[in-house]
């Protein structure tokens, strides 16, 4: 790597904000010696740029002896942002590769068949004589040999080890404050009838300590790879019997993986197994042994990028790197005060033991906002769909819900992108829509944050770190979430976008949290006041609907209750792609 090059592969024409300031930060720390460098940037700061010049200072071909790495890569555990980036003009250079699901086959016939389910993969010996016009493949060829490639934190992991996708010399992780977390979810084995086939004739024993599990593990391990061999020797499969390969394939190899890192690990500091209603999962206690071979293997040097990486100490550790090689990088905000505000507006607490009555003034609350904001369109993180469900509810026998949307866990992609494009100043009620989410200029004045996004303590693993006094994680962890969810309707400096805090439990979490928020978010913090509301008033919440646009088909909110799949608060949902 050649960090004096990062200025002349600015992808940009000119700079803005504090991009120079950083670029010369981060010049300096790579120069330095550090491998690794963390860019604390807030929101609108133009991080992708950031993240392509650093990527563009990687060793080149011409500069590399026959065994050194070359080239960069560029991820991000969030799918709609990589969906940025492949459409962003001044970053066309990065050639993006997705997983096979994502594409769909080219055979006559199988158009509507995703590429992991294409005659390629479900009949043994196929030869495919369009493999090289496969929109798949010639997505990976194009990556595996473009100086600049860009996918999913998902596809990154999972390609670890192969030929297509070896070391590089430069690897940037873009919206990187999640990465232990996302690598634990990732390497969580999950044992029920959804993920093992015929688990009702599974006999789980007691699991009182890990080494019974690993047995557990590796005599299943062993079952499962029998019923794999046995549809890999058929000659031909239906797209259900290779949905049940890869599934039994995938099983196989978590389970093998988890029976050796017992086996080499430290005991119960590693793992913790949850038996459930259900079934069985096996929880990684410790991400970082799971990233050195899937991450940190992977390239020379690394830069990571996010707005809020709120203790570099306590981050580093999480990951598995070094607090005393890594350098932090702090790029100040540029938006004016005036234009990011946060008003109180609770009317109580949103926990659970509060929550029904706090509930109901919650809903009068939104109505009051929606009057205030009648020709806007604003943005309300519901947190959990039990509380979007609720709020829905009593909005519309308040008799507004003609400016209100919901989605469900299925159609919550085509409900934003719906929520979007329309002209309607509607009220979108949200579920985990705190990332990732770029609600500039009139696509959201204002937003609510309804509760104060902890961590569930029913989680086995959230539980685990509270017995062992880890509040300042559990703190943090919700702060993260609340700053994220805050840079959603003020993107650049000219943009301005009110944020109202409605549960009181946010402004403990403040208090308690001081010490971590980034200098930019204590001024909002601080210069936050209650504002004066309109009165309760459901006709005048709707009157910037006079003249506007009829609704769009599939804006109506859903019985969100009735549906099955991941659970409602799932990261993953806007991840594995």
């Amino acid at each position: 790597m050649d960090p004096a090059r990062v200025f002349d592969e600015f992808p940009a024409p000119s700079y803005r904000g504090n991009q120079e300031a950083a670029l010369a930060a981060i010049r300096d720390a790579y120069a330095d010696g550090n491998r690794v460098v963390l860019v604390r940037a807030p929101t609108g700061s133009g991080k992708s740029l950031l993240a392509r010049a650093v990527m563009g200072a990687c060793r080149r071909a011409d500069d590399a002896t026959a065994t050194d790495p070359i080239g960069a890569y560029y991820t991000t555990p969030q799918v709609s942002q990589l969906n940025a980036v492949e459409a962003d003009p001044l970053l066309d250079d990065l050639a993006v590769v997705r997983g096979k699901r994502n594409y769909d086959c080219i055979l006559p016939h199988e158009t509507d068949t995703p590429v992991d389910r294409a005659p390629c993969v479900r009949e043994r010996g196929f030869d495919c004589d369009v493999r090289h016009r496969c929109p798949y493949f010639s997505d990976r060829e194009i990556a595996s040999n473009r100086r600049h490639a860009a996918m999913t934190l998902a596809y990154f992991m999972r390609t670890a080890g192969s030929d297509a996708f070896g070391r590089r010399d430069v690897v940037v992780i873009d919206e990187a404050h999640g990465l232990a977390e996302w690598a634990e979810l990732y390497a969580t084995i999950e044992l029920d009838r959804r993920t093992v086939p015929d688990w009702s004739d599974v006999d789980v024993p007691e699991l009182p300590d890990l080494e019974t599990a690993a047995g557990f593990a590796d005599g299943l391990a062993n079952r499962l790879e029998r019923r794999a061999d046995a549809l890999r020797e058929a000659g031909s499969l239906t797209a259900e019997e290779v949905a049940e390969r890869d599934r039994l394939a995938d099983r196989v190899r978590e389970l093998r993986w988890f029976v050796d890192d017992v086996e080499a690990g430290e005991g119960d500091a590693d793992w913790l197994v949850d038996r459930t209603d259900g079934g069985v999962k096996f929880l990684p206690l410790n991400p970082a042994r799971y990233l050195h071979h899937t991450v940190w293997d992977r390239g020379e040097r690394f830069c990571l990028l996010s707005a809020t990486i709120l203790d570099k100490a306590g981050f580093c550790r999480g990951v598995g790197l070094d607090p005393a090689d890594v350098a932090l990088v702090d790029v100040e905000h540029t938006f004016p005060l005036a234009h990011r505000p946060l008003y109180d507006v609770a009317p109580g607490r949103m926990t659970y033991e509060h929550r029904q009555e706090t509930l109901p003034k919650v809903a009068r609350l939104l109505v009051r906002l929606m009057a205030r904001h009648p020709d806007e369109k604003g943005l309300v993180h519901a947190h959990s769909y039990g509380i979007q469900r609720g709020l829905a509810e009593r909005l519309e026998q308040m008799g507004v819900a003609e400016r209100v949307r919901t989605h469900d866990r299925d159609d919550r992609d085509e409900a934003l992108a719906a929520w979007l494009e329309s002209d309607r100043p509607d009220v979108f009620l949200g579920v985990t829509m705190e990332e990732a989410l770029d609600l500039e200029g009139d696509l959201a004045r204002w937003q609510v944050l309804c509760k104060a996004p902890f961590p569930n303590v029913n989680d086995a693993r959230v539980a685990h770190r509270l017995d062992g006094g880890r509040w300042d994680w559990y703190n943090r962890a919700a702060l993260r979430t609340v700053i994220q969810a805050c840079g959603r309707v003020v993107r650049s400096v000219d943009d301005t976008g009110a944020t109202y805090l409605a549960d009181a439990s946010l402004l403990d979490l403040f208090d308690r949290a001081r010490g971590d928020l980034p200098p930019w978010f204590a001024e909002q913090v601080d210069a936050m006041t209650t504002p004066d509301l309109p009165e309760f008033d459901p006709q005048a919440a709707l009157a910037g609907l006079d003249g506007a646009g009829g609704r769009d088909a599939g804006s109506r909110g859903r019985d969100s209750g009735s549906m099955e799949g991941l659970p409602a608060n799932h990261p993953l949902r806007d991840v594995w792609g």
